[in-house]
């Protein structure tokens, strides 16, 4: 199941408390405090995980947390460290904090490992530690610090060489089963492929490159029509858009683009500067000499984008 965005409380482990002891030992009556410092709670870590594409396993929790720290005990003895639990994410993972909207991690790859999201609390000190010339019999510790919670949002922005933008049933994923090693669902209506498809390519000398394909964009999509914006976040990470559209369709090839490519911007301005290419399908349903008039008409105008890649 492909999910790309989940909210939930995360947290640290709480400190112990330090320990009130006194020494007992036979024949000597006054052993002195011997109170041990609690352990410290357990932290919470992120870590990129290249082997999965999507946050599913965090699908339906509304909580996760590290352990919190054992008390001290007597004789000096320190609390047990709480258990750090560590998350793994996909790599192109966001940590928004869900009150204020601040992006506080961007996980963009695996050079990203065990990285210290929320520290645990520290352990109390036990009653040894304040024994002094005045208090020769402390019956005080220190009570642990309490871990750290956060209400946070986890939000999946694929990262891609290439991405496959163009209305419903335009051939995206006949071209991204094609060319990679990816299997979508292909069938002859609008909105076949309901989720993001990510396919490899291979060529040569070992070489790769991924290519994705993104679905449900449709005129008025950064309004949330159709299925709204749900996967438009996926296209920012794009090092190049392919724009695919559709000779057969009843609107004009620069119709087609420009309500696309009007889609993006309203979405976000960034996306205007982003490189692109075109693609133009489903060919062999026209006359090669109307074919070649009419994209030969519409590139005339497409040249003109600085940032077009012919």
């Amino acid at each position: 199941m492909f999910v790309d965005s989940v909210t939930l409380d995360l947290y640290s482990g709480n400190g112990g408390s330090g320990c009130v002891s006194f020494h007992r030992e036979k024949f000597i009556t006054k052993g002195g405090p011997d109170g041990g410092d609690g352990g410290r709670g357990g932290s919470l870590y992120f870590i990129v995980d290249s082997n999965t594409d999507t946050l599913s396993f965090y699908k339906g929790k509304k909580s996760l947390g590290a352990d919190n720290g054992a008390p001290g005990t007597g004789k000096k003895c320190a609390g047990k460290k709480g258990k750090d639990l560590v998350l793994r994410v996909p790599p192109g993972t966001q940590i928004i904090d869900s009150q204020t909207g601040e992006l506080l991690l961007d996980l963009t790859n695996e050079t990203f490992k065990n990285i210290l999201f929320i520290e645990g609390g520290k352990g109390g000190l036990g009653n040894w530690h304040f024994k002094n010339s005045r208090n020769q019999i402390p019956t005080y510790a220190q009570p642990g610090i309490a871990g750290v919670t956060k209400n946070i949002k986890l939000e999946l922005k694929l990262i891609a060489d290439i991405g496959l933008i163009g209305f419903p049933n335009v051939g995206k994923s006949t071209l991204i089963s094609v060319l990679s090693n990816a299997k979508p669902q292909i069938a002859n209506y609008e909105f076949t492929t309901l989720t993001p498809n990510l396919g490899v390519v291979e060529i040569a000398n070992y070489n790769s490159y991924v290519i994705a394909d993104i679905p449900g964009i449709i005129e008025g999509a950064s309004d949330n029509k159709g299925l709204g914006i749900e996967f438009l976040r996926h296209i920012e990470r794009t090092e190049v858009n392919l724009f695919m559209i559709d000779v057969s369709n009843y609107r004009t090839l620069d119709e087609q683009f420009k309500s696309l490519k009007n889609e993006l911007n309203l979405y976000s301005t960034k996306l205007q500067d982003n490189k692109f290419a075109i693609a133009i399908t489903k060919c062999d349903l026209l006359e090669k000499d109307k074919l070649n008039i009419k994209i030969k008409e519409f590139l005339a105008g497409v040249t003109n984008f600085s940032n077009y890649i012919k």
